[in-house]
Formats: C-alpha cells, structure tokens, sequence
C-alpha cells in the first residue's frame, strides 16, 4: 500500500463528504455558500450552482477512489483514510457553516 494511494483516499472522503450539503440544499432549491459566491465560502450562490459544484465534487471522489491504487471498503486503511478524510472535513465545515448560518453554539433555554 503506498502513501500515494491513502492520501488519495483521504481526499476522496474529503471530496466527497462536502458533496453532501451543495447537493442536498441545491435539490431542496435552497441557495447554499459556495466558492463561486461573493464573498467566496460566505455568500449564498443559487440552487443550480450548488448541484453543479456538488457532483463536480463526487466527480473529483470518483476520479481519487477509483483511479489511483485499488479502493476496497474491506480493506481497514483504505476505509480509514477515506473515513478520516471525510471525518475531519465534516468538523471543519461544521464549523465554518455553524459560524455562517448561526448553527455554531445550541440555542440557549
């Protein structure tokens, strides 16, 4: 196994998991942030734009897990690097969107 390859894992659980919410708001026709907006990651870009980037995502996933060593969720450092990647890319997120749409702390009582 080369570090090449789990790396590229790590990036396709990176990749993939931002994925996740452009899609989801652009199917709900929600405008989500996105790198195209103004500000960049802060500003709102429309439901079309976030599908877009989303399986743009999935595509450059596909590409990292499928192209670059042998994938397989049966192997535990394969599963991990992916895992991991997609782990802290969803803190990461979590985070910055929390910041942005006031879902950072829980509301108080």
């Amino acid at each position: 196994m080369s570090w090449l390859a789990l790396f590229s894992y790590f990036f396709g659980g990176v990749f993939v998991t931002n994925a996740i919410p452009h899609v989801v708001s652009g199917l709900m026709g929600r405008a989500f942030q996105s790198p195209f907006a103004t500000p960049p990651g802060e500003g709102l870009s429309s439901s079309a734009v976030n599908v877009l980037w989303g399986f743009f995502n999935i595509l450059v996933s596909y590409v990292l897990l499928s192209r670059v060593g042998a994938f397989t969720l049966n192997d535990a450092r394969d599963a991990a690097a992916f895992g991991l990647g997609a782990l802290i890319i969803s803190l990461l997120l979590a985070s910055h969107f929390g910041r942005i749409n006031g879902g950072a702390r829980p509301p108080r009582k």
